[in-house]
């Protein structure tokens, strides 16, 4: 059992068997029990996942929040994990930083405050965790990681969390260290103080929020650190833990995994892994399409606009566990009501702590339906029939209950429809024991929690594009709030004022600590995306300004822009870069200007709001600053269709206003 847990991918042995072949299982907790449930959970951020729900129209953001954390209603989540934003690229956008710099402090930022804040209202018992991705560059040393001065990132940290408490009244149940980046031990035992210092007592450590379990040989050789961390915490951890860290007796997690063969992973992160609790990347899919991962989520919902959205099977498969367990629950010991079936699937029984509940949660998924996002972890196999399972029940529960509530759910595939938590009859429990029917590729719940429901909403608006012709002046924005479409991608912008008139500001001037798989943010340029991925020919316009201190060199508009997340730097398009200071412009195909088309002198400068304009149609493509025409061109054919962009070169201050852009 030690070395089965240990394997890298979960190979579930099964074999060909009829309805009349039947297996028995006990259910028994005079044995003991297991561990303790930690919750279900899911993620907003790495990065950038919920940047388009905070525009949807209300009746719509609000059943889309519903299915999330409504209890008994959705996904029904026990957990809210948000990225605390660092300035920096995390998979499909940045999320901005409480302190761009060491003397700026602004709760205001970004829509996670806002989303722990939706989740705790529909959900007063909901735990929320906060994990930074990056830094800002002020905590960045020569090694490009935020241990330059380890108790100024300790400190950084502890405000978030103050923040989260003064400005919003929110607990932050649990902090991460550095997301699936490089731990440092110091730290960790640094936070630790800091936190107890602050009056952060109850606010519990996870780490190292890394692949694998790198952690566990440091934890077991220093008792400080043991001391300091509540829970181990891996990364897509394929339901596998080590016997290792199975010894130190901390609470495993997977605090962040898949959405991909959810209902398998839930069941087997206990039953191979004891992973008490999972966490899914990502809670809503909410973010263009064209950027990676659009797959991702318990659902989708990438056109506030419409007001379209969709809620997708991971929100029933998550279900079956969260709307029939609470945290603290217990599992019961493997072999007594947790385990493998004999031919194939997986089976967990939980209970309430005052022992009045029980659930019973079955998966035999012989082959993943979804579109999963990660890669498989699962070996399945193809010749998994119908099953009689039958439950034993001894212990306190023998002789006790008299039926069970049942919720059943069947993956589409093939030609076979799908099911999704549906509610079944209930099933009759006779002398103690409990007998089941079971083919390939089903979900059951089997408890005696009553509250279960699918929730829904009738109406869900249609599908549209995106509104075009477009023109955005920023007045109707308070300052410091980040502008609705602009999908920021490198860099940092956000609303700011001067003389009584709004605009979009850049504010990253220096290079920020990067997501350790993703180094866009050492380009030294930023980036932010607009509209349509499809978009072909369209007529685009910005009013650009470099004022004040710490400013850019350069600012661009782009069309036909390609790319985003962690490839940005790859982006494909058609770039004009105007240097003020200098009077000139460069156009390029590439973001980091290596192939020039062209480039020269720009004679209408007027050291205020410059005006920069790019049309393409077909194969045509113009350009202006103020009015003067700089270029008339034939453009590369590869180059067909993409957002409107606009950023900097290099990292710097720079306004932007008075964005137009309209279809030719």
């Amino acid at each position: 059992m030690k070395t089965f847990m240990t394997f890298a991918i979960l190979t579930l042995l099964v074999y060909e068997t009829t309805s009349d072949q039947a297996s028995s299982y006990i259910i028994d907790n005079s044995v003991g029990y297991g561990r303790t449930f930690n919750g279900i959970g899911a993620i907003s951020g790495g990065g950038a996942t919920s940047k388009l729900l905070v525009n949807y129209p209300e009746q719509q953001r609000s059943e889309i929040l519903d299915y999330l954390f409504k209890p008994n209603f959705g996904a029904s989540l026990h957990i809210f994990k948000v990225e605390i934003g660092g300035d920096i690229q995390s998979t499909d956008g940045t999320e901005a930083s409480h302190m761009h710099y060491g003397w700026d402090e602004d709760y205001t930022r970004g829509y996670e405050w806002w989303m722990l804040q939706e989740a705790k209202k529909r959900n007063p018992n909901i735990k929320l965790y906060g994990l930074p991705w990056g830094f800002p560059g002020w905590l960045r040393d020569a090694e490009d990681t935020p241990w330059k001065n380890i108790p100024t990132t300790a400190d950084y940290i502890v405000k978030w969390i103050n923040g989260a408490k003064v400005h919003y009244n929110l607990t932050i149940d649990y902090i991460g260290i550095w997301n699936e980046s490089p731990y440092n031990v110091t730290y960790i035992k640094t936070l630790r103080k800091a936190l107890d210092m602050g009056g952060f007592s109850n606010t519990l450590i996870i780490a190292p929020d890394q692949n694998g379990w790198p952690i566990v040989e440091d934890i077991t050789k220093d008792k400080e650190l043991f001391d300091a961390v509540y829970a181990i915490g891996s990364h897509y951890p394929r339901s596998s833990s080590p016997e290792l860290a199975q010894k130190t007796g901390k609470p495993l997690w997977a605090s962040e995994d898949s959405t991909g063969n959810l209902a398998k992973t839930l069941n087997q992160n206990y039953v191979t892994g004891l992973m008490t609790s999972t966490i899914l990347w990502t809670a809503v899919a909410s973010y263009y399409y064209g950027l990676p991962w659009i797959n991702a989520g318990l659902m989708r919902a990438a056109e506030p606009w419409s007001g379209y959205y969709e809620v997708s099977p991971p929100i029933w498969m998550t279900a079956h566990t969260t709307q029939f367990t609470e945290i603290g629950w217990k599992y019961f010991k493997h072999g007594y009501g947790v385990g493998n079936f004999t031919n194939g699937g997986s089976y967990v029984v939980l209970t309430s702590p005052d022992e009045q509940q029980l659930t019973i949660i079955i998966e035999t998924l012989s082959q993943d339906p979804s579109e999963c996002t990660r890669p498989a972890r699962f070996q399945y196999l193809k010749n998994l029939k119908e099953q009689i399972v039958n439950f034993q029940l001894k212990g306190k529960f023998a002789g006790s209950i008299e039926s069970l509530n049942a919720w059943y759910s069947r993956p589409g595939y093939s030609k076979v429809p799908p099911v999704y938590f549906k509610k079944m009859d209930p099933v009759m429990v006779q002398n103690g024991s409990i007998s089941l029917t079971i083919k390939q590729n089903e979900v059951w719940t089997l408890t005696t929690v009553t509250t279960g429901n699918k929730g829904s909403y009738p109406n869900i608006p249609d599908s549209g594009p995106f509104p075009i012709p477009y023109a955005e002046d920023f007045e109707g924005y308070s300052v410091g709030e980040e502008p609705y479409y602009f999908a920021q991608q490198i860099g940092s912008f956000e609303v700011g004022e001067s003389d009584g008139n709004k605009f979009m500001k850049q504010m990253v001037i220096d290079e920020p600590v990067h997501w350790y798989w993703c180094h866009v943010d050492n380009g030294n340029t930023s980036l932010n995306v607009f509209g349509d991925y499809q978009w072909q020919d369209v007529s685009a316009a910005v009013a650009v300004q470099l004022q004040g201190q710490n400013t850019s060199d350069a600012v661009f508009l782009a069309v036909r822009a390609t790319s985003g997340g962690c490839v940005a730097l790859n982006e494909t398009g058609l770039f004009m870069f105007f240097y003020p200071k200098e009077q000139r412009f460069v156009l390029t195909v590439d973001l980091l200007q290596h192939n020039v088309l062209m480039s020269g002198k720009v004679n209408k400068v007027t050291n205020n709001w410059d005006v920069l304009t790019l049309q393409v149609k077909g194969s045509r493509l113009t350009g202006a600053v103020n009015t003067e025409e700089l270029f008339d061109i034939k453009t590369p054919v590869e180059i067909s269709n993409g957002w409107v962009a606009v950023g900097t070169y290099p990292y710097g201050i720079a306004w932007f206003d008075d964005f137009q852009v309209s279809q030719l």
